[in-house]
């Protein structure tokens, strides 16, 4: 009986913490709760109750939350990480874009880089590696040692990153990019910027 009641605290202690986990979620995102209405179909009063904890998840409300975040369904209902070969993506804010990762730690790396419509100052950087960038949707300004190029849909560039180099918007709107790196060391040397030292990314490689 002990381990039904466990079983029953602990269902109930993972759903109290749906609501919190879905709000610091949209939160992260820069997400409406209006937008996100439009996007899923739910209400905004609902979707309101339930970051609030006043109104309990279910499959109904959570499947398509998931699929607006794209995140695994396990994700917002915090269910372990046992045997599931899956990638667990957790966007996070690198100087002002979204990153997630495609891949784990070690080895080859990949990202999906959502880079905003704002413009910012070029900062080239040069360190060991190699990267190969892949433009899903929109415009991206790559600078590339003296080259300064204008990468659209479906245009792919492949370089040393010891040349240094740096990414970003146009100006004209998003853009949304996959990234494949190989670093065989994590040197990193900063080749422009003003006269204090830049902040320095989450990761080195991501200008």
């Amino acid at each position: 009986m002990t381990g039904v009641i466990d079983h029953e605290e602990a269902i109930a202690t993972a759903l109290d913490q749906v609501g919190p986990r879905l709000q610091r979620l949209r939160k992260q995102r820069g997400i409406t709760l209006t937008s996100l209405s439009t996007a899923t179909g739910i209400s905004k009063s609902t979707l309101s109750r339930l970051e609030t904890g006043q109104r309990r998840p279910s499959l109904e409300v959570l499947l398509p939350l998931a699929q607006a975040y794209r995140v695994p369904l396990d994700d917002l209902v915090g269910a372990p990480e046992v045997g599931d070969p899956r990638i667990r993506l957790k966007p996070r804010r690198v100087n002002g874009r979204t990153v997630l990762p495609l891949t784990r730690p070690g080895g080859v790396q990949a990202w999906k880089i959502l880079i905003p419509a704002s413009q910012s100052r070029p900062r080239p950087r040069a360190h060991d590696g190699f990267e190969w960038l892949y433009v899903l949707s929109g415009r991206m300004r790559l600078i590339l040692g003296s080259q300064d190029l204008v990468l659209g849909v479906g245009e792919a560039a492949e370089f040393d990153t010891q040349v240094p180099h740096w990414f970003g918007s146009t100006g004209e709107g998003p853009a949304e990019v996959l990234s494949i790196f190989g670093r065989p060391g994590e040197k990193m040397l900063v080749r422009a910027g003003s006269g204090g030292a830049p902040e320095e990314p989450a990761d080195p490689h991501l200008p």
